[in-house]
């Protein structure tokens, strides 16, 4: 059974990541991209679905032991895995370098005290668990097969075969180092060289070393901060500036429910506000390629303008459910591909605007057509921001009008009119500004309930939505709007969990809610980061930083976040890890930073 979510690392290359467990087991990799298929999806099934374990040995009907410690080298993304055992001690360093060829995985085994009997068991299945791959000897190396994709594996200890598996049994003393490599390569195409294990350490350590040294912020909460970028830009595919959601799917945000989706692609919002997180803490660079990858994407269609595109701009992102995958803890379907790439969701034009705006206020080089593209993008707003959609959290109910989507429609056209002021492009001015006004009326009449003194999750609801939590962060309402404050509220009373943590919207149990799904979900963190925001924003300074640092805590021991929090089993939920968690947290630190909102 695989662990709980928060038991995984994250290890990675900037094209792939991999996921190691507590005990050492490597239950998640997909090769070569973040979106290929898995060759270890054991974490979505059993072990017959592929693993790669690699700790002390133990015994046949034991469980694997657990690890005494566990933490990465300084700030990088190498696992350093510690074993206390009755022999000794152990010490398994887990990384995967950054590169321009193959894609490999390496884990060096290191004896610290006694001597430690130790066993790495492989079992290299295709296609999500599906295919047994030829597994055969190429001039002493090891190599898996199947269709177009081969795995070499290589280590200089003695290996052998049982039961389709690749064992190997070695005792480690103080100062030992064996290495283990696998390594992806086309099926077609020679064997790829053979790996040097410390050579290729030293050269990680130096690439996380030297790209965390470009970090800007230098508050309190740096640890969580860096942490967050790290993991950030170990979500960014380097060969094309795409940035993916998670490195995983179908992590049950309900566990045992449907609510499981594929996070490997890059969603406009996603990447967008990741894009203004990394701009804020000094990576230009990243912003730089993310902008010249959405440019790509869109090319001259924004007309059509998708949520979410694969990380090379890839359009098709086809659903499918994987029904020989029991599923996470039986949560099931496991689904690969996601259906929502073509719902209208209007907020993504604010966000790809705001995205954009921020770059230019940063500083970064003037792209024409970049400011073009904001041009057409709000062109498409005024002959449709009046139409219902589906809304940030993709909901697969019938379409409304969405409050957080008009909001965000104001903001692309207020984004739009700034960069129109500055001088740096051209447009109808004054038609716009009218257009700004008539949505910034729309919503007040619609969307707000006088009663209450709230804004509403869509024109004429009583549900409230996590998502109005961002009007006065995006400047649609200043913060000391009696409006304003009465909607942070009125969220705090009815979507609160008892914890303090906020729901996105009310789910209503086990009947299709709004969202047009059964089941529950947990605590949204992205969302209780928000409230965080905005109760610093309103004054109540103590009160946020609090929420804020109860967020921190909910963090497991490497400082990761899945998509959400379950309250009742107290676990993290949802893909992992969540760009959509650690941005906000990186948004908030900075916040309460500047506010002098926090302890010692």
């Amino acid at each position: 059974m695989a662990g709980r979510i928060e038991d995984y690392a994250l290890i990675g290359d900037m094209q792939t990541a991999a996921l190691v467990c507590r005990d050492g087991t490597v239950d998640w990799l997909c090769l070569p991209r973040f979106d290929s298929h898995a060759i270890f999806a054991g974490l979505l099934g059993t072990e017959e679905h592929g693993f790669w374990r690699l700790g002390p040995a133990h015994a046949a009907d034991a469980k694997p032991p657990t690890a005494a410690r566990r933490g990465y080298r300084g700030d990088s993304l190498i696992l350093e895995t510690e074993w206390d055992t009755p022999r000794g001690t152990v010490r398994v360093t887990d990384f995967m370098p950054p590169r321009d060829g193959a894609p490999q995985l390496i884990r060096i085994v290191e004896g610290v005290t006694g001597r430690v009997p130790m066993r790495s068991a492989l079992r290299m299945r295709f296609s999500y668990g599906r295919v047994v791959p030829w597994v055969h000897k190429h001039e002493g190396r090891t190599v898996a097969v199947a269709g177009p994709d081969s795995v070499w594996f290589d280590t200089e200890t003695e290996t052998y075969g049982k039961a389709l598996t690749t064992y190997a049994d070695f005792t480690v003393a103080p100062g030992d180092r064996i290495a283990f490599t696998i390594s992806w390569q086309p099926s077609h195409k020679e064997p790829p060289p053979l790996p040097e294990p410390e050579a290729s350490l030293e050269a990680t350590e130096d690439f996380w070393r030297e790209w965390v040294e470009h970090c800007t912020y230098h508050g309190p909460y740096r640890e969580a901060v860096i942490r967050s970028l790290i993991t950030l830009k170990a979500l960014t595919y380097a060969p094309t500036g795409g940035i993916v959601a998670a490195p995983t799917t179908s992590l049950p945000e309900d566990i045992g429910g449907v609510r499981n989706w594929d996070y490997r692609y890059t969603w406009l919002r996603d990447a967008a506000i990741t894009l203004s997180s990394l701009l804020r803490t000094g990576y230009r660079e990243e912003a730089r390629a993310w902008r010249e990858w959405l440019l790509r994407a869109v090319a001259g269609d924004p007309e059509n303008l998708q949520i979410m595109y694969g990380i090379a701009g890839e359009r098709e992102l086809g659903e499918a459910e994987l029904d020989w995958l029991p599923g996470y803890e039986k949560s099931a379907p496991v689904r690969v591909g996601n259906g929502a790439a073509h719902q209208l969701q209007l907020d993504v034009y604010g966000e790809v605007t705001e995205a954009l705006h921020l770059g230019h206020m940063t500083g970064l080089a003037r792209n024409d057509y970049a400011s073009l593209l904001q041009l057409k993008l709000i062109r498409y707003l005024e002959d449709h921001w009046q139409e219902p959609d589906e809304g940030i959290w993709e909901v697969r109910g019938p379409r409304r009008h969405f409050v957080h989507s008009k909001v965000m429609a104001w903001v692309a056209v207020d984004r739009t009119i700034k960069l129109i002021e500055s001088g740096d492009a051209d447009g109808p001015l004054e038609r716009w500004r009218e257009l700004r006004d008539d949505i910034h009326r729309d919503v007040c009449e619609k969307g707000y309930d006088k009663e209450r003194n709230t804004f509403t999750q869509s024109y004429g609801s009583k549900e409230l939505d996590a998502s109005l939590l961002l009007i006065p962060q995006m400047g649609f309402l200043p913060p000391d709007d009696k409006r304003v404050i009465g909607t942070i509220e009125a969220i705090q009373r009815e979507l609160s969990t008892p914890d303090g943590f906020i729901l996105r919207y009310p789910t209503e149990g086990a009947d299709a809610g709004v969202d047009g799904l059964p089941g529950d979900e947990g605590a949204f963190l992205a969302c209780s980061f928000w409230m965080a925001d905005d109760l610093a924003m309103i004054g109540r300074v103590d009160e946020a930083r609090k929420l804020f640092e109860k967020l921190l805590a909910l963090r497991n021991d490497l400082g990761l976040l899945a998509e959400e929090w379950d309250p009742r089993l107290k676990r993290q939920v949802g893909n992992f890890p969540q760009a959509f968690s650690h941005v906000p947290l990186i948004d908030t630190a900075l916040r309460l930073t500047a506010s002098g909102a926090y302890g010692g």
